[in-house]
């Protein structure tokens, strides 16, 4: 059996955060990565060379055989782990420290833990099972996904080449991308669907004339205030996330734009909470009309992902229970409501869920990350591999 090498696990990651990766700019991030999964004997696929619109770089997408050689059965499906290449902002120079077994950077800059420690933790467990090779010990056929743009609307994994998984459907997925201790699986996570309504009314001088206007701000703000937010019910939520509009103050705004979201873990009462903004947002606009006439509204939605559930029971979250508990790390299934690339990789047919990371404080300059849960992560990344052979 062999064991995560944890000075090289944390080497990695170190070096992993200290390279410069925003959305769109992954280019030396990807380089690296390649560069570690062929040096463990993976075969990078050729659509790693294409570039995703909006990034300096493509996905990389690695394949490592089964061993030995041809003792994976045809019928067999492969174990695919991902994590993404991408940092949120502001994420360059990151220089990281260790205080009391904690990584931290120096608070100028996020620690870029998301998702570094998944990409850290997916190469340690490849590098190991290179290891098993030379000693002998079988392992599956293993594929690697690192995406791209992943903060600004998982655009690499919807970039990704859909035909690759037409042999692979129900093939088990894993997302290392999750905040909480690894031994979490979040094993379901909302549909997200984004708005923008566009109010168009009738320009003015606000001082000369202003009846003589119909302000599209004054009836915008009418509808956001009608609007259920927050939590609508059990499974779904809303929010309006921008509102913008008019030239000047002394002019009769002609034109707001408001732009929201709704996410349920149901499709179907989705569709109901997206039929109940239309309409409120609709009939508040009709009942406002003066001398100048009503404002009118258009309103466009865009599908951001579509939602995931896989019961306790399913092969997925089986596994990864199992392994985690093999290893001693407490494990637990629940659903999140976040997104995630599994969401997108889930549409695409795979059985996919995502792992908790170890990932604490995200999205702040205060991120940090405990050497002990990225070992563990990388430990439990190995145990799903060797776990699925049992």
């Amino acid at each position: 059996m062999v064991a995560i090498n944890k000075a090289r696990l944390l080497a990695t990651f170190l070096e992993l955060v200290q390279i410069d990766s925003p959305a769109g700019q992954e280019a030396e991030v990807a380089a690296y990565c390649r560069q570690a999964l062929e040096g463990a004997g993976c075969e990078i696929s050729a659509e790693s060379d294409r570039e995703v619109p909006g990034s300096n770089t493509g996905n990389v997408i690695a394949l490592l055989p089964a061993f030995p050689e041809g003792s994976q059965h045809k019928d067999t499906k492969p174990l695919y782990f991902s994590a993404h290449m991408d940092s949120v902002e502001p994420c360059l120079g990151i220089k990281p420290h260790i205080d009391e077994g904690v990584i931290y950077s120096d608070g100028t800059t996020v620690l870029g833990g998301d998702d570094k420690v998944g990409l850290a933790a997916i190469i340690e467990m490849i590098r190991c099972l290179a290891e098993m090779r030379q000693s002998g010990s079988p392992h599956p056929e293993v594929r690697v996904l690192f995406t791209v743009q992943e903060e600004t609307g998982l655009f690499g994994a919807k970039a990704l080449d859909q035909s690759q998984f037409d042999e692979a459907q129900g093939a088990l997925c894993y997302v290392l991308d999750a905040a909480g201790k690894p031994g979490l699986i979040v094993n379901g996570a909302p549909c997200q669907h984004s708005y923008q309504a566009v109010f168009t009314g009738v320009a003015a001088h606000a001082g000369i004339a202003p009846e003589k206007g119909a302000s599209a701000i004054h009836v915008a703000a009418q509808a956001v205030a009608a609007l259920k937010q927050g939590r609508l019910d059990e499974q779904s939520t809303s929010n309006v996330g921008t509102i913008k509009g008019g030239t000047a103050n002394n002019v009769v705004a002609a034109e707001c734009v408001v732009t929201g979201e709704l996410r349920s873990q149901s499709k179907k009462q989705l569709m109901v909470w997206r039929d109940y903004i239309e309409k409120t947002i609709n009939s508040v606009a009709m009942s406002k009309t003066n001398e100048a006439g009503a404002v009118k509204v258009s309103i466009e939605w865009e599908v951001n992902y579509e939602e995931f559930f896989a019961p306790e029971d399913s092969p997925q979250v089986e596994l990864a229970l199992r392994a985690a508990q093999s290893l001693g790390i407490e494990a637990r299934a629940e659903r999140g409501n976040g997104g995630a690339d599994t969401n997108v990789l889930a549409s695409y047919g795979l059985a996919a869920v995502s792992l908790g990371s170890g990932m604490d404080r995200v999205h702040s300059t205060e991120e940090c990350l405990a050497v002990a849960d990225l070992e563990n992560l990388a430990r439990l990344a190995l145990g799903i591999v060797q776990e699925s052979l049992t």
